[in-house]
Formats: C-alpha cells, sequence, structure tokens
C-alpha cells in the first residue's frame, strides 16, 4: 500500500467491486519451500471474503489450508510523463490501482467448488454478450476431471489495503492534461479513473 494516505479509500463498496471487476489476482504465502505466489481467478462473497481455486499441484495448495495469505488485485496502470505537466521540471511517476487483501484461507468443500466454478462461468459469460456457455455442456468425465485437478479456498479477509495511485496531488488542470496523455498512449481506463476519481 502506497504511504500517501491521499491515495487511500474506506470505501468498502470500492474495494469489492474491484475484486468483482477485475476478477483475478495473486495469493502470495509462506511455505516450508520459501515464499510462494500463484495467479487466480477470484470472487468476493460480499461479505468479507474471497473465493478461488488453485492447480492441486501449485506449490501453494498443500499449504494454505488454515494459514495466513495475502491476495493481490491489480487494476489498470501506465507511466506518467512530465511532459504532460505545465511545469515540466518534474520527474515521471506511475499512476495505477492496487488492492492488497491479507487474512485467514481454509479449504473449501468440493460443494463450495463447484458453487465457486458455476459463480464464476456466469458471471465472465454474462460480460461477453451473446449466448454464454454453460457447465452443462461439459460431459461429466470433462467436469469430474476438473475436480480432481483444482482445490478451492476461502479467505476471510481481516485488512483492506487499497492504493488508488490516480494523480491527486496534482490540480485539476493538470489532471485533465494527464489523463488526456494517458488516453492518447491507449490507457482509456486509466485515464477514466483519473478524470472521475476526485481528491
Amino acid at each position: 500500500m502506497h504511504p500517501n494516505p491521499l491515495y487511500r479509500t474506506d470505501d468498502r463498496g470500492l474495494m469489492e467491486s474491484l475484486v468483482e471487476e477485475i476478477g483475478f489476482g495473486m495469493v502470495f504465502a509462506a511455505t516450508p519451500d520459501g515464499p510462494r505466489v500463484a495467479h487466480t481467478p477470484l470472487i468476493s462473497t460480499g461479505d468479507g471474503a474471497v473465493q478461488f481455486h488453485l492447480a492441486r499441484g501449485n506449490g501453494l495448495a498443500r499449504h494454505l489450508d488454515g494459514a495466513s495469505a495475502l491476495i493481490v488485485v491489480n487494476g489498470p496502470d501506465a507511466y506518467v510523463s512530465p511532459r504532460w505537466y505545465a511545469n515540466r521540471d518534474t520527474v515521471p511517476t506511475w499512476d495505477y490501482i492496487a488492492l492488497e487483501l491479507e487474512g485467514r484461507v481454509r479449504r473449501m468443500a468440493d460443494e463450495g467448488l463447484e458453487d465457486f466454478l458455476h459463480a464464476a462461468i456466469h458471471m465472465h459469460e454474462g460480460r461477453l454478450g451473446g449466448e454464454p456457455w454453460r457447465a452443462e455442456e461439459s460431459s461429466e468425465k470433462v467436469w469430474s476431471g476438473l475436480f480432481r485437478g483444482i482445490v478451492g479456498f476461502e479467505m476471510e479477509v481481516l485488512a483492506w489495503r487499497p492504493t488508488m495511485k490516480l494523480s491527486q496531488n496534482k490540480s485539476a488542470d493538470e489532471r485533465a492534461a494527464i489523463a488526456e496523455g494517458l488516453e492518447a498512449a491507449g490507457h482509456a481506463a486509466l485515464a477514466h479513473l483519473v478524470r472521475n476519481i476526485t481528491p
């Protein structure tokens, strides 16, 4: 988390929506073999927990049940050039959205994993438009093979640590110029946030 409080928020709804909108993150934990990280789809339960799954053979899978872990969700990010400021006598920086979630992890029962998979499929297929793919289109052999290969987990989030570094330390005119520069550089999502998240 960035040390400047200007880049933080206490808006729990916004943090939950980041998990939901991005839907993917990294899980970090200590293991007897050293620190490990896994990349995984995420779903917020809406009541202070985040669910995910890992391949059964993943180096973290056998160590997570009952462990403390850290999940990181990264939003849009981009380089911010001094050329976009009225006064170019400054240095470059980076604007970004990131959310750290710390908590205790428990392994989910098969029923919980099944519910997680259906919820994830429903959510992501719905975002694509058109006729959605349904889990029922998988044969029993394929679906049961999936279950043999993955493990479901749920983290009870005890600490939410967001960073929303969106040039809030700049004037309104400078922020408008930064947003324009970001958009021209192909970072429309970040430009939108710089314009709309007010200091």
